[in-house]
């Protein structure tokens, strides 16, 4: 797929875990998934849950070569939920799919509460950024839900074939 290892980075959206009042969970749990799908490291970096540090985070990610992103956190009704607001301003092209697939896997493990993420998934160039919950569940079950979709779709933002 690629002539390069799989570069993936975390950015984990948190105010108070980026003030350091409690460890950030969240963003380990979704490395050590990704260490499931043969991802043997990745760039883990917590941000407060403000747009503007966020849109920062990501263009940064995509800046330096990721070629995956993932967030966790921020996707939620709370006035201070700004993660896809953020990754709106950084992505070219939605991939509504990935979003509504995340969403639709916790709605079928009987997560009602899945139906309330307003999270995004997209491209910003040749990298795929995709939001994810900010719980370890929910993050552990996005990554169940990307990880099979990764290698294709990193290939096709290549230039590969369908």
């Amino acid at each position: 797929m690629a002539d390069h290892p799989l570069r993936v980075r975390v950015i984990t959206v948190s105010t108070r875990a980026a003030a350091g009042e409690y460890d950030d969970r969240s963003g380990p749990a979704i490395v050590e998934a990704l260490q499931s799908w043969g991802v043997p490291s990745a760039d883990l970096v917590v941000v407060p849950d403000t747009e503007d540090v966020v849109v920062s985070a990501l263009r940064d990610a995509v800046g330096s070569g990721s070629d995956v992103v993932l967030t966790t956190g921020g996707t939620g009704l709370s006035p201070d939920d700004r993660t896809p607001q953020a990754t709106a301003q950084v992505i070219d092209r939605e991939v509504p799919g990935i979003a509504e697939a995340i969403r639709a896997d916790g709605r079928d493990r009987g997560i009602a509460t899945a139906a309330l993420s307003r999270a995004l998934a997209g491209t910003a160039g040749n990298t795929l950024i995709v939001n994810l919950p900010g719980s370890v569940g929910g993050a552990r079950d996005g990554v169940a839900v990307v990880g099979p979709l990764l290698l294709h779709a990193l290939d096709q933002l290549a230039g590969g074939d369908h």
